[in-house]
């Protein structure tokens, strides 16, 4: 368990509302090629292992894990499904090279939304089936808003808040090539707008994406042969709500399962005080008011606070503390369980000083963080670590 593990290659395909030139298997093919081409490796001679992850109700196809192989490089090799956000297949192929037996594992996370005929359908299949599902719902989404609602309750924000997190977010977008959504939006704009769920309006939820995220993650000896730009993986950790995300166990304005997966994340890197001792954060908003929880359940705010640092522009990319410097999903779009990795990849090339326009000066170290939402209401948090640090 003592060999470090680096991250050596990314690659991805699309970030866009809709990929009609490709087939889900074709975005897998692309950010593939470009994750080994960026890794120097060859995935029939010197990877070790493959993780996809994907979940069949995205895919509209039963065993949809049979379909991963053949795209990334994988067949007659070692492939196993996460069928999960792809931050935790990270975890996985970590724990992979921990134990010694893998030096090279590749993680894949793709989604195609536009595809999907019946996304209201699976989120109303995904809440709890006795409470929830029978109901007549128009707007699945209603549980983000009473989420929303509880944390304004709870923290004494207010609506300008959330436009605020939305119109930052959407801005940093516009320096992104990765960025469809995003818009020189002002915070008035926001609230002028009607709502999408009380209190969001629809420039507050994050649309959806086509995209396909590649990562080769790899033993730190055979890291430093491959690249001389690793970033490191000094934490990672992950937890789930109580319960099975039923409504009458949710905490309402609070993520315990971020802020356990934090503590477990940032124990392994041996952080006591993660503003101090990290530079940026990409973290979860699919919805606007989800950023402002995250970073108090990630320990980046005092609890209830995280708007009042907002306020103060603490959080911008200017900011003594950059938050979602990408555009994070407001901009970038939710890719289904390739969100995850759309926040790792905009970490890893800032940490490679890669990011282009949105690139930020002198960092070294970046909190990642992402939320599955019901019915696991799942979040994983990576501590990633650069190659100048």
């Amino acid at each position: 368990m003592s060999r470090d593990v680096a991250i050596v290659g990314v690659g991805w395909y699309g970030f866009s509302p809709s990929t009609p030139e490709v087939s889900f298997r074709e975005m897998m093919f692309e950010a593939a090629l470009r994750a080994y081409t960026d890794a120097g490796v060859n995935p029939r001679d010197d990877v070790d292992a493959f993780v996809s992850c994907q979940e069949d109700f995205w895919e509209g196809i039963a065993i949809s894990d049979e379909f991963a192989p053949e795209p990334i490089g994988g067949a007659l090799r070692p492939t196993f499904t996460v069928a999960g956000d792809g931050l935790q297949g990270i975890a996985q192929a970590y724990m992979m090279i921990k134990t010694g037996k893998f030096d090279v594992v590749v993680v894949e996370s793709h989604a195609k939304p536009s595809d999907i005929e019946s996304l209201t359908d699976i989120y109303r299949f995904a809440l709890d089936p006795v409470h929830t599902r029978p109901l007549p719902i128009p707007n699945p989404h209603f549980t983000a808003g009473l989420d929303a609602m509880a944390y304004l309750t709870l923290t004494g924000a207010s609506r300008e808040h959330l436009a605020m997190v939305a119109s930052k977010n959407k801005s940093n977008g516009l320096l992104n090539p990765r960025a469809p959504h995003a818009s020189p939006i002002t915070v008035d704009d926001i609230l002028d707008a009607p709502y999408y769920i009380e209190p969001l309006t629809r420039y507050e939820v994050a649309p959806f994406t086509d995209a396909a995220v590649v990562v080769v993650l790899a033993a730190d000896e055979v890291a430093r042969r491959l690249t001389d730009r690793p970033v490191w993986i000094r934490g990672i950790g992950w937890a789930t709500e109580t319960g099975t995300g039923s409504l009458e166990l949710h905490y309402w304005g609070r993520m315990p399962s971020m802020r356990a997966a934090a503590l477990m994340a940032y124990q392994q890197a041996g952080i006591s005080d993660p503003l101090s001792e990290t530079d940026f954060a990409e973290v979860e908003d699919r919805f606007a008011h989800m950023e402002l929880v995250s970073l108090e359940e990630l320990l980046l705010a005092p609890e209830g606070e995280a708007y009042k640092l907002l306020e103060q522009g603490y959080y911008s990319i200017n900011g003594s503390y950059p938050v979602n410097p990408s555009g994070g999903s407001l901009s970038m779009g939710v890719a289904l369980e390739a969100t995850g990795l759309a926040r790792l990849l905009e970490a890893v090339l800032q940490l490679r000083g890669e990011a282009g326009p949105h690139q930020l000066n002198g960092v070294s170290r970046a909190v990642v963080a992402t939320w599955r939402g019901p019915p696991t209401t799942t979040s994983i948090v990576a501590v990633l670590e650069g190659p100048e640090a």
